[in-house]
């Protein structure tokens, strides 16, 4: 790490150099203010498409981007307690775990979120990954568009994993779950359960012991969450029992209170 650089000279550095590759905002006025310049910085990182980018920036921001993950205060598995048979509920922000692999709520391009400063799971992960992850995901799918086509986009309940970069988790597992159009049907049901189980078949494959879930699906996808909860649980249990001591410890991570109280009465 270059100690060098302070907190505050890496930011107004990593903004002024995503200016100047983002083409367009090259003349954007930089605010003053740290907020206001990391706000400019996440959006820049939003909006960019995947590419290459100077080693040297890509240094400065992994260098930032860790030190941000230390100032939010990352979360290791023994501050988080087990509730019973490896199940943990934990209530927060996904990407200050410190486990093997957290997994995302992604969409079928599986690029991130582009809009700049979106509260989604997705964005939040790829702005605190850095833009490597975004590179990483687009790789894959040039890969997959190669073998099924140029209009490629990954099914639901397929998972993707991926290094997480500056995030303080090892890998990121990239999911797209199912959409709730005009109502629950068994299909979809099945098809949210199949996103927890073949989640979990990943980290069998790749030896990750301990995984973080969010509330797949509960949010712009429109699967109610009481429900959701029910399912992610019941498949968790179910896969946990058929492989015993694979994983040694599997997290409901929820944001909402509500959501919360869901998993706790599922996990009584």
């Amino acid at each position: 790490m270059d100690k060098t650089m302070t907190q505050d000279q890496r930011l107004s550095f990593l903004v002024e150099a995503f200016k100047a590759d983002s083409g367009g905002y090259q003349n954007l006025t930089t605010p003053k203010d740290t907020s206001g310049r990391q706000r400019i910085l996440r959006s820049l990182m939003n909006i960019r498409m995947p590419g290459t980018m100077p080693e040297n920036v890509l240094r400065v921001q992994d260098d930032y981007l860790q030190d941000r993950a230390r100032e939010k205060g990352i979360v290791t598995l023994d501050e988080i307690p087990m509730l019973r048979d490896g199940l943990s509920i934990w209530q927060g922000d996904i990407t200050r775990l410190s486990v093997d692999a957290i997994v995302n709520a992604a969409n079928s391009q599986m690029l991130g979120c582009f809009v700049p400063m979106h509260t989604c799971i997705d964005n939040c992960i790829h702005s605190f990954a850095g833009i490597q992850l975004r590179v990483a995901c687009n790789r894959q799918m040039e890969a997959l568009r190669r073998q099924y086509g140029p209009d490629y986009e990954q099914p639901t309940a397929v998972p993707m994993l991926t290094d997480a970069y500056n995030l303080p988790a090892k890998k990121v597992i990239h999911i797209v779950g199912p959409i709730v159009e005009s109502g629950l049907t068994p299909a979809l049901e099945k098809a949210l359960a199949d996103c927890y189980t073949n989640a979990l078949d990943m980290c069998l494959e790749n030896g990750l012991k301990s995984v973080a879930f969010c509330c797949i699906s509960t949010g712009v996808f429109r699967f109610p969450g009481r429900r959701a909860a029910e399912i992610a649980v019941k498949t968790v249990r179910d896969w946990m029992t058929m492989h015993p001591g694979v994983i040694d410890r599997v997290i409901f991570n929820v944001f909402k209170d509500e959501d919360k109280e869901y998993y706790e009465q599922e996990l009584r």
